[in-house]
């Protein structure tokens, strides 16, 4: 359900979202090391939980808005927004705006160069 303003409504505690992100993490974990990789290689390349989340109610944000990919702008003010609804995942939402995590393959950093 949409608050009055259109902004999606919150869908669960953080603690419920950070809870759900450990798993997937930790699925993905037992995956890559399932593969045979080692853990040196790729650790510091994978999200932490709060980006999880931060990801995961990004996504929701896009698939309510008819799965558009969102442009630089919007993307800066949905994650502003979850920074807002979720004062606790503020530090990962600057970290993922900011281009310190432009060197990870799921970065969600937006650039204009991209096609």
């Amino acid at each position: 359900m949409a608050n009055s303003d259109q902004t999606p409504a919150r869908r669960a505690s953080l603690e419920l979202l950070r809870a759900e992100a450990g798993d997937e993490l930790s699925a993905l974990i037992a995956e890559r090391l399932r593969g045979g990789e080692d853990p040196w290689d790729f650790m510091e390349d994978l999200p932490s939980v709060d980006e999880l989340v931060v990801f995961m109610l990004r996504a929701e944000n896009i698939a309510a808005n008819g799965g558009v990919r969102p442009g630089a702008s919007r993307h800066y003010r949905v994650l502003r927004q979850i920074a807002l609804d979720y004062p606790a995942l503020t530090p990962a939402v600057w970290r993922l705006l900011g281009d310190a995590n432009t060197h990870r393959r799921w970065d969600a950093t937006v650039r204009a160069d991209v096609p």
